[in-house]
């Protein structure tokens, strides 16, 4: 068993940061391989206010899937640019624990626990 002091609560988004993750679908998720090599790759995810949640296709056998069941650490991106003139970006980045889940379907698929929460540019 690992003592209180170790265990890491999970970050809760603000309205906004939820708002944006809700009517967006595609983030890039980050892993590392054991040899510490990263790993970026677009996703479709859904969001259900508590978590991110992704699939793909061939799960099982991909490199995401591979560094992750090595590695639980995981960094989740999503963002987009609002106006170039003037520049208005905005975002939100997870940095989190992935763990193995499962649909009803039964297809497999990764949940991010978040840990850490950072958003830009999500005000006015």
């Amino acid at each position: 068993m690992i003592p209180n002091e170790h265990l890491q609560e999970s970050a809760a988004f603000t309205e906004a940061e939820a708002e944006y993750l809700a009517e967006n679908f595609i983030g890039r998720v980050a892993t590392v391989s054991v040899s510490g090599q990263p790993h970026v790759v677009p996703v479709a995810y859904r969001f259900d206010g508590k978590a991110v949640t992704f699939s793909g296709w061939n799960l099982a056998s991909s490199l995401k899937y591979r560094n992750l069941m090595a590695n639980d650490k995981v960094a989740f991106v999503v963002d987009d640019v609002v106006s170039t003139d003037p520049w208005r970006a905005r975002g939100v980045e997870i940095r989190g624990k992935a763990e193995p889940a499962s649909s009803k379907s039964g297809v497999s698929m990764i949940r991010i626990i978040p840990l850490n929460i950072r958003s830009w540019g999500l005000g006015a």
